[in-house]
């Protein structure tokens, strides 16, 4: 089946979506971009999925992050089911969503990007898109892939917590260590020396012995 691997430059696909039809490359402009899929419209987890995503609009906004949505369902489904996404978390529907969704009703798109979930399918026996979470820079390559079966739900503070990592070392000669929050303490990349770790960094860095002795694990402010 084909994908997209990290480092890939996403297709320019055309799509029709509920903000009428896009093509990918425009839409996303100078942005960065989450590109995530659903296995179908007026299902329970993907409608807490997207009522979640919605609630996170601005979050993600703050973050020059467009996104977009994909099901494979039908333009006319997708407004249908917003309504119902649009009042998870309401009494009644209260605005509409603030990002579009793409209809693949022909799973021409989830086979091009590799979303297909080989085990779940529809009462058709057709196979249903997995939950793929897609990041694109603004240079359109996938920056992170995250692959979630059709019966597990999405954790989208993960995912904000992960784009800010992403843009903070697309841009800082540095990693993030595990759990790493922003504002937290970062790690000096391996290939940069000491001398040029104290050019990149004038407040230094600290150095965490280890038994090895080897000099490997160093923290810096970000």
């Amino acid at each position: 089946m084909p994908g997209i691997l990290l480092g890939d430059v996403l297709p320019n696909f055309e799509a029709e979506t509920t903000i009428g039809k896009i093509t990918f490359h425009e839409f996303l402009g100078n942005s960065w971009g989450i590109l995530f899929s659903h296995p179908r419209d007026f299902t329970p987890v993907c409608t807490t999925e997207l009522a979640r995503a919605a609630k996170l609009h601005d979050e993600f906004k703050k973050r020059d992050v467009k996104m977009i949505a994909l099901s494979i369902d039908s333009v006319e489904d997708h407004h249908k089911w917003s309504e119902d996404i649009m009042s998870f978390n309401q009494d009644k529907a209260c605005c509409p969503m603030p990002f579009p969704i793409i209809a693949d009703d022909k799973r021409e798109l989830s086979v091009l990007l590799g979303m297909l979930d080989p085990d779940e399918r529809d009462k058709d026996g057709l196979p249903l898109t997995a939950r793929c979470v897609f990041v694109v820079g603004p240079d359109k390559r996938l920056k992170l892939s995250i692959l979630y079966p059709a019966t597990t739900g999405r954790n989208f503070d993960e995912i904000l917590r992960a784009i800010d990592s992403l843009q903070l070392t697309a841009t800082k000669k540095v990693a993030t260590p595990v759990d790493w929050k922003p504002g937290q303490e970062v790690m000096v990349i391996p290939s940069l020396s000491d001398e040029d770790a104290n050019k990149h960094f004038p407040a230094g860095f600290t150095l965490k012995e280890v038994p090895s002795g080897k000099k490997y694990i160093r923290y810096t402010k970000p």
